[in-house]
């Protein structure tokens, strides 16, 4: 996984006054959980674009009042008119206790299906996966050159050695979907 460097300001009053006059500032509240100890701290708006906008999963090395840590984004909340952030928790990470997040999906190769005239259907964007956060991948890659017409693939078909998905088995990740054209070639 990629790292992202963030440094935040410690918070010592709370509630929704003092978050909207945060807001006003360009800050964001934020939360740190893990460990047994819980942190509030601000960081800029501005600061946290790159990490929330991007389709990668990314570990924050995060700095609050000097101490780090590493962290990844646990939730986030957004205004629903203005798609501002409003708040962010992070879930603190280590080495030996194993993390749940979402890693999106890559597609690779030319499927069999889409050659006999399918399309090839995306259908689940992320998976959640669980392990320790050094073991997590960037993105996960799915080889789909064996994917006949009609052909799908599972969250259950899918296993690597280093973590776990932690999805529902049955949910479909990829498929190859039948076309007119490949129904009409078929009759004919």
């Amino acid at each position: 996984m990629k790292t992202f460097e963030l440094a935040g300001e410690l918070r010592s009053e709370f509630g929704k006054k003092v978050a909207k006059q945060l807001r006003k500032q360009d800050l964001v509240p934020c939360n740190l959980y893990g460990n047994g100890e819980n942190v509030t701290f601000t960081v800029h708006e501005n600061d946290v674009r790159k990490l929330i906008f991007t389709p990668d999963t990314m570990v924050v090395a995060l700095t609050v009042a000097g101490k780090s840590c590493f962290a990844v984004v646990k939730e986030l909340q957004f205004h629903p008119v203005t798609d501002r952030v409003l708040h962010i928790d992070f879930l603190q990470v280590t080495e030996k206790k194993p993390v749940v997040v979402e890693i999106p999906v890559q597609l690779d190769g030319h499927a069999e299906g889409v050659k006999a005239g399918g399309k090839l259907s995306l259908e689940m964007r992320k998976l959640k996966v669980k392990g320790i956060y050094t073991d997590l991948p960037d993105r996960i890659v799915i080889d789909v050159t064996n994917l006949g017409l009609g052909k799908k693939i599972n969250v259950g078909d899918l296993h690597f050695d280093k973590y776990e998905v932690v999805n529902v088995k049955n949910l479909i990740v990829a498929q190859v979907k039948a076309t007119r054209a490949s129904a009409a070639a078929a009759q004919a």
